[in-house]
């Protein structure tokens, strides 16, 4: 087995900032590395969805972790996002990122093509034999192949340098099973989930950390929703979850992801850049409008400040989508009476 230190706590996938021409902004990138370890975090994981991984060549994937390794000095493990188009590149990235003695390797579930448990279970085990650093599986199903219970169950027992699994489906009862199938066996394989509104009560049911989105925006928060659960402090978590849904939900549903997550960095004082990701007039109007909404819910909790023309009574943020909604409603029945 891995003698190192097994994965907990809070892992933040980072969204990578951009410099006006759409290159790596390096100084805010160190910046911002330092800030969210400044703030609590316990660990950080390059590469993930939310750093947009797909956006990024090979070499600039292996320059973020570098630079995030570099200013990080250690202070904090980093689970590196090392998910490439096929198992050889994949090795490859693995190899480097030992090379800067990370702690381990995240690796995503073959995607584009839908595989068979058999092949997912055989994609891993051939990464699992060959690779010189710890890797945890990523399982995401919305955007790639499943990796069920009985294949997370066999990689754990047959490959030692397995040690770990984020699940980002937000299915607990899948959690428990997995749980259940595994940790008697292998008492150091970690269980950690990318899904924030069950980040309660994930760690309630035995997981042992998270990577979540909200935690590169309010790493306050994740901290210590984190401490209060692991101290059964439960009211006090309870309400720091549903602060932390409220603003999940606006970060994930408010806008094309992770542009949401880039809104609210903006407004924790981070100069991001605009996404490689090109976008309409309306999308840039949509997301403008989520940033105003993301400013009230972080001004409520002294984060941000309120946009000009403030907040809402009460501070609840204003739904874009609902706004848009209730427009048309109107427009449509003043068409109806032939008043527009």
């Amino acid at each position: 087995m891995a003698a190192s230190a097994k994965l907990k706590g809070i892992f933040t996938p980072n969204l990578v900032p951009l410099d006006d021409a759409g290159e790596i902004n390096e100084p805010e990138l160190r910046r911002y590395t330092s800030w969210l370890i400044e703030h609590g975090v316990h660990g950080l994981y390059p590469n993930g969805s939310t750093g947009e991984f797909t956006r990024f060549t090979p070499e600039e994937r292996r320059r973020i972790v570098a630079v995030m390794a570099d200013e990080a000095r250690g202070r904090v493990p980093i689970l590196a996002g090392a998910a490439e188009a096929n198992v050889r590149e994949t090795i490859k990235a693995c190899e480097y990122y030992h090379s800067l003695g990370v702690r381990a390797v995240a690796i995503v579930s073959p995607f584009y093509y839908k595989l068979s448990p058999q092949s997912v279970y055989a994609y891993f085990k051939e990464i699992g034999d060959h690779t010189p650093i710890d890797v945890t599986l990523y399982n995401i199903p919305m955007f790639a192949s499943p990796i069920d219970v009985p294949t997370v169950e066999r990689l754990s027992d047959e490959c030692p340098r397995i040690v770990a699994i984020k699940d980002s489906s937000g299915d607990v009862p899948h959690m428990i099973r997995m749980i259940r199938a595994v940790r008697p066996r292998r008492p150091d394989f970690a269980f950690l989930t990318g899904w924030d509104p069950a980040l309660m009560p994930m760690l309630l049911i035995g997981c042992d950390g998270a990577t979540v989105a909200t935690s590169g925006i309010v790493p306050e928060i994740t901290r210590k929703l984190y401490d209060l659960t692991l101290a059964y402090e439960i009211d006090q978590a309870r309400e720091l979850q549903y602060k932390l849904v409220s603003l999940f939900d606006l970060m994930i549903y408010g806008a094309d992801f992770p542009e949401g997550v880039r809104a609210a960095l903006q407004l924790r004082g981070f100069r991001t850049g605009a996404s490689r990701q090109p976008f309409s007039d309306d999308q840039r109007f949509k997301v403008e409008t989520l940033g105003k909404s993301l400013a009230c819910l972080l001004a409520e909790e002294g984060f941000a400040h309120e946009p000009i023309g403030g907040c809402p009574v009460g501070g609840a943020p204003v739904d874009p989508d609902q706004v848009a909604r209730i427009v048309q409603g109107v427009l449509a029945e003043l068409r109806g009476r032939g008043l527009a």
